[in-house]
């Protein structure tokens, strides 16, 4: 049989007898007019592009036809698992974390496998002067339900902390002359909070005498409170009148514990003529309010209200206007301020307060449990 002088159909190459220069290409047609088929002569068609790197034909042994040689599927499979294109094992992302301590030696996961599964998070900003008080304070909240932060707003470090047996479970965070904000903002992100069932953010002069933590918490998840505060014992330095503790059950409210109030009662006389507080208030500072001195979030509460505190927020002034918002719901009924469990604040102020026989709130003043 003649061999073909045709170039290879579908490859545009030149026979493997006589390449031609420029791989990829058709031969140009002759000049002079040559007739189209004529013996030796390629008939004159279009330039094709170049192949690319991956399709470049190569001469095989044995005279064989130019094959064009691509990858196969599988090939393509094992050049992304080489390169990391894979998907990454089950269960080795995490989303969230905590600030639970580590060891350097051990298992971690013996290390906490006793912990509760139910814990919150107590985090107060700290000056050395105030080291008796905040010992007070922090000795009140069980180890074993309670992980402990400190935010040093005075540069005095861990080492100076270290004498009071609690200091060395506790978490310390050091930066001069900044505030519970903005330390709560930087360190205290939902993602890494998220393992905590309620977050206490307060302030370190808080007397605790009348206050415990666990039995706190069991009013507050029986009420249903997402937002919520100790009452502030009367002889404290109060500015609003809806956190000072109530003494009255209001008459003919039905449900209520006692223990618990979220809504104020005050005159319209007493407010210069701006107004009262009664049943058909439903918002700041009459019903829904909590003060920022010593509020406590729920897990889904603090996740909202994280990202309301701006980063530059100081002293938080008008925030607590805003934390209904966070309420994951009805602020009248998920809002309150817990009467069973009060603390005193400003503990110098309430010693002068106690010298000079004063009281709050004032006559037609009255926060009633319901």
């Amino acid at each position: 049989m003649r061999r073909s002088s045709r170039r290879c159909s579908g490859i545009g190459v030149v026979p493997a007898t006589k390449p031609k220069a420029g791989l990829g290409l058709r031969e140009p047609a002759r000049s002079g007019g040559a007739r189209r088929g004529h013996r030796g002569v390629a008939p004159a068609v279009r330039a094709r592009q170049p192949l690319g790197l991956e399709e470049v034909p190569m001469l095989l042994p044995h005279r064989q036809p130019l094959r064009a040689i691509r990858r196969t599927k599988g090939e393509e499979a094992k050049k992304h698992q080489s390169s990391g294109g894979e998907a990454l094992p089950r269960g080795i992302v995490h989303g969230t974390s905590n600030l639970e301590m580590v060891s350097i030696v051990g298992d971690p996961e013996k290390q906490h496998g006793g912990r509760p599964s139910s814990k919150s998070l107590l985090a107060i900003p700290v000056g050395i002067k105030n080291k008796a008080a905040v010992d007070k304070l922090v000795s009140k909240f069980p180890a074993d339900r309670f992980t402990l932060v400190l935010f040093h707003y005075d540069g005095a470090g861990e080492e100076q902390w270290d004498d009071l047996e609690w200091s060395r479970r506790a978490v310390h965070v050091s930066a001069r002359g900044q505030t519970k904000w903005w330390f709560a903002k930087r360190f205290l992100h939902p993602d890494v909070v998220a393992e905590y069932d309620y977050v206490f953010l307060w302030d370190e002069d808080v007397e605790v005498d009348a206050f415990d933590p666990v039995r706190y918490l069991d009013v507050v998840r029986r009420e249903g409170l997402e937002v919520s505060q100790p009452a502030l014992d009367r002889r404290s330095e109060i500015h609003h009148g809806i956190t000072a503790r109530a003494l009255l059950r209001r008459p003919g409210v039905q449900g209520g514990s006692g223990d618990v109030h979220r809504r104020f009662y005050k005159a319209a006389s007493t407010l210069g003529g701006g107004g009262g507080c009664d049943d058909s208030s439903t918002g700041p500072p009459c019903a829904g309010w909590v003060e920022m001195m010593v509020p406590v979030f729920s897990r889904a509460a603090w996740r909202c209200s994280w990202g309301m505190v701006q980063n530059d927020l100081v002293h938080a002034w008008g925030l607590d206007y805003k934390l209904g918002y966070c309420a994951q719901g009805d602020r009248t009924l998920k809002v309150g301020v817990v009467d069973s469990e009060y603390v005193l604040h400003g503990a110098s102020y309430a010693r002068r307060n106690r010298r000079q026989g004063r009281g709050f709130p004032g006559r037609g003043e009255e926060a009633i449990a319901r």
